[in-house]
C-alpha cells in the first residue's frame, strides 16, 4: 500500500493515484463532518473532495502528513459552509448544537455516563476558544495526532500541543462532581 504522501504527489501526474485516498478517508472525513453539520455532511464531504483534488499540488509533505492536510481542506469547506449559512441567515455563526452528540457506536454504560455529563461537557467545550475546541475535537472525535490537528487548523505542532495542553486542562478544571470523575482519565 502506498503511503498517503506519495499517492497526492503522484496523482499531479497521474490523476488515478488519488483514488486510494478518497477510499481510505472518507469515512473518517465524513465522520469529522457529521459531527459539526449533520444536515450538511454528505454535500461537504463532496467539496472536500473536489477541493483536495484541485488544490493536490499545493500539499507539501514537509508541513504535514496527508491525512492533517485533508481534514484542513474539510475544516476549510466546513468554515465556507457556516459562513453561507450564517450570511444567508443573517446571523451570526453559533457553535453547532449536535457538536458533542455521544457516539452512537460506544457501549451502553458509556452512553449512560455520557448523558449524564452532556449538558454540563457541552457548556465547558463551548467557553473553550474555539481555536482550542477545534484542536480538542479533532483529536478526541476524530483520532488525529497532535501534529495532524495542527496541520489541519494552519499552526505549528508544537503550538498545537500546548493550546491542546491548555484545553484539556480548562475542560478538567471546569468540571465538577460526577463529570469530573466520569472524564478525568479521557482528558488527564
Amino acid at each position: 500500500m502506498d503511503p498517503d504522501e506519495d499517492l497526492l504527489a503522484r496523482s499531479a501526474r497521474e490523476p488515478t493515484a488519488f483514488e486510494p485516498l478518497v477510499a481510505r478517508h472518507s469515512a473518517a472525513l465524513h465522520g469529522y463532518l457529521v459531527r459539526r453539520a449533520p444536515a450538511a455532511a454528505d454535500d461537504l464531504l463532496s467539496e472536500v473532495w473536489l477541493q483536495a483534488y484541485a488544490h493536490r499540488a499545493t500539499f507539501d509533505a514537509a508541513r504535514g502528513s496527508a491525512r492533517g492536510w485533508l481534514f484542513g481542506v474539510a475544516r476549510n469547506v466546513l468554515s465556507r459552509h457556516r459562513q453561507t449559512t450564517a450570511r444567508a441567515a443573517g446571523r451570526a455563526e453559533q457553535p453547532d448544537a449536535d457538536a458533542t452528540t455521544a457516539d452512537p457506536w460506544q457501549a451502553v454504560d458509556q452512553r449512560l455516563d455520557a448523558a449524564s455529563v452532556a449538558p454540563e461537557l457541552r457548556r465547558r467545550l463551548a467557553e473553550l476558544p474555539a481555536s482550542e475546541r477545534e484542536l480538542l475535537l479533532l483529536v478526541a472525535w476524530d483520532q488525529l495526532t497532535p501534529a495532524e490537528a495542527a496541520a489541519a487548523v494552519g499552526i505549528p505542532a508544537g503550538t498545537a500541543r500546548s493550546r491542546l495542553h491548555r484545553a484539556r486542562a480548562r475542560l478538567r478544571d471546569g468540571l465538577s462532581g460526577p463529570a469530573r470523575t466520569t472524564l478525568t482519565g479521557d482528558f488527564a
